[in-house]
């Protein structure tokens, strides 16, 4: 699938996974159950990611960072309002691609904030925040590689991180085309990337921006270079618990305030354009859906004059 040809449908799934049943279960507090157990906590249970960046990463400290935990960090505050406890603590709480979804599901975290695709499978199980990000499906290939698309690695190995949805667009590519690929998995993108780099695979299938990410992050510009058609659509957003509208109401009131106030798109530049803190920069301008979306964020006075 071409990104370009998928954009429309995509944003409007995504919005629409952003419905809550209109009724949900509410504490003594009147709050309800996730935001009820945040207030008798007095902390908010970050899921992160070790080796998504730029989206949630760790620092040379060894420090949770990211664009995608900077969003959480304002819903965060939000919560503070909504619950009347503005000395909220964060505890962050290391997920996997594998086991984020249970995570939010047992209530090991509040709200996770790495590089989740919003797609109607997942939006049976849990909830999602407005459109933070539009990725897809690319291969990742050293640069001696006459590899241009999945096609020319009929046969051959691709890695995956295990619980994502690029492994299942690789699956079905596989399918439709009788490849013969063997599909490897690796438990993180780090570990799928060290598979590359190893030689145990012929090139490692996951979102563009991340493998744009993971170069950057290593400084291998050089030896490894992304490639390919779009093999899916994923359009990223901050997970949590489904069925409680008053949370999803506290998240989309997040995002409109950073749209209102015009503090989206320079948050875009500071995690996509500017150096990351641990030095590298990915150089990547907001794409016109994502653009497009945070200005419908925007319910300021200017923004419908």
């Amino acid at each position: 699938m071409r990104l370009s040809t998928a954009i429309s449908g995509g944003l409007l799934l995504a919005a629409c996974l952003l419905a809550t049943p209109a009724s949900a279960q509410t504490g003594s507090d009147g709050l309800s159950p996730t935001l009820s157990a945040i207030k008798g906590r007095h902390n908010v249970r970050l899921g992160y990611r070790e080796s998504s960046p730029p989206f949630s990463f760790l620092d040379q400290s060894g420090r949770p960072i990211g664009y995608s935990l900077e969003l959480c960090e304002a819903i965060v505050e939000e919560i503070g309002a909504e619950v009347d406890d503005p000395n909220l603590k964060i505890d962050y709480v290391k997920v996997t691609s594998d086991d984020r979804i249970d995570a939010v599901l047992q209530g090991k975290i509040d709200l996770e904030c790495g590089s989740t695709t919003a797609n109607a499978e997942r939006g049976k199980r849990v909830a999602f925040s407005p459109l933070m990000f539009v990725a897809g499906t690319k291969l990742m290939v050293p640069k001696a590689s006459n590899v241009q698309s999945l096609t020319d690695l009929k046969g051959k190995t691709v890695v995956v991180t295990k619980g994502t949805t690029n492994e299942l667009a690789i699956q079905a590519a596989d399918k439709k085309s009788s490849l013969g690929l063997n599909i490897a998995v690796g438990a993180d993108h780090e570990q799928s990337y060290q598979m590359l780099v190893d030689g145990k695979a012929d090139a490692f299938a996951t979102d563009d921006i991340l493998l744009f990410g993971l170069i950057a992050r290593h400084k291998a510009q050089d030896k490894y270079r992304v490639t390919g058609d779009y093999l899916s659509y994923d359009p990223y957003g901050i997970m949590f618990r489904k069925g409680e509208p008053q949370l999803s109401a506290v998240v989309e009131r997040t995002f409109r305030k950073l749209g209102s106030n015009r503090d989206l798109v320079p948050l875009y530049n500071k995690w996509f354009i500017a150096r990351l803190p641990t030095g590298e920069r990915l150089n990547v301008p907001i794409s016109l859906q994502l653009e497009e979306a945070f200005k419908a964020m925007d319910d300021s006075a200017s923004a419908n004059n």
